[in-house]
């Protein structure tokens, strides 16, 4: 797309996968070896901060993909990409960019796991989630900034905004915790977005005649939504199901996460 010439990392993939390569060696590897002598840092106030901006950031996200086209124009349907100038164009091509980059800045929910030695927080899962986002979506910022392949990016600001508000609400201390009951419907809510991604993003297969730009985004966006919304399943299955994972203010008052 040449409206991204000049943009930030937006010349090459490979800054992209630096950084990825980087954070994947740090919360796995380096950070772990670094803190195993070490006692954990306090960072409630570092983390607050951090949760609550995130939750502002998404909010703002989710306002502008509403205004540059699933508010006032899109059908949810066959959207295609609009490569023009027009001021709605361009905006939905700067909140595009946006989004990508703030999957840099929700790299730091890892790094705050290893620097508070909560090691057992850097699942695979949570690993996967956080690397696969900011390369694919460089790819998805760089070819087709628009249209109905940023569907999922919509509903993930709107989950965001709950997801931040809950470790927002841990972070500021155990005189709260007893209003985050609602940590196993926060669950739900990642696994009612998956549903609606791979429902929506299917759509394509279904449609007679839609002339999406890059197919291809469409295949890999219902490859994610699939296979996160199994991922999610397995760990509902082990987390609520089994009990494996219920929620420690269920035992004691006191949420674990935070």
């Amino acid at each position: 797309d040449p409206r991204l010439e000049g943009w930030p990392l937006m010349s090459s993939p490979f800054p992209t996968t630096f950084i990825i390569g980087t954070y994947i060696y740090f919360v796995t590897s380096l950070g772990p070896k670094l803190m195993e002598n070490k006692k954990p840092f306090e960072l409630r106030q570092i983390m607050a901060f951090y949760n609550f901006s995130v939750v502002a950031l998404s909010l703002y996200m989710t306002y502008e993909f509403l205004m540059s086209g699933w508010a006032t124009g899109y059908s949810f349907r066959c959207d295609i990409v609009d490569y023009s100038r027009s001021p709605t164009a361009l905006r939905m091509v700067r909140t595009c960019w946006l989004y990508y980059f703030s999957k840099f800045i929700e790299l730091l929910d890892t790094i705050f796991f290893v620097l508070r030695k909560k090691n057992n927080q850097v699942t695979f899962l949570h690993v996967f989630h956080h690397s696969i986002m900011p390369w694919t979506w460089w790819f998805g910022v760089k070819f087709a900034a628009g249209g109905l392949g940023t569907f999922h990016a919509l509903l993930n600001c709107i989950v965001h905004v709950v997801m931040y508000t809950y470790y927002g609400i841990c972070s500021l201390g155990p005189a709260y915790h007893k209003y985050l009951w609602w940590k196993k419907y926060m669950t739900t809510i990642q696994l009612v977005q998956f549903i609606m991604v791979t429902g929506h993003i299917g759509q394509i297969y279904i449609m007679d005649d839609c002339p999406y730009q890059y197919p291809i985004f469409m295949f890999i966006i219902w490859l994610y939504g699939s296979m996160f919304l199994v991922l999610f399943l397995h760990f509902w299955y082990h987390a609520y199901t089994k009990g494996q994972r219920l929620p420690k203010m269920a035992r004691n008052g006191i949420s674990k996460d935070q």
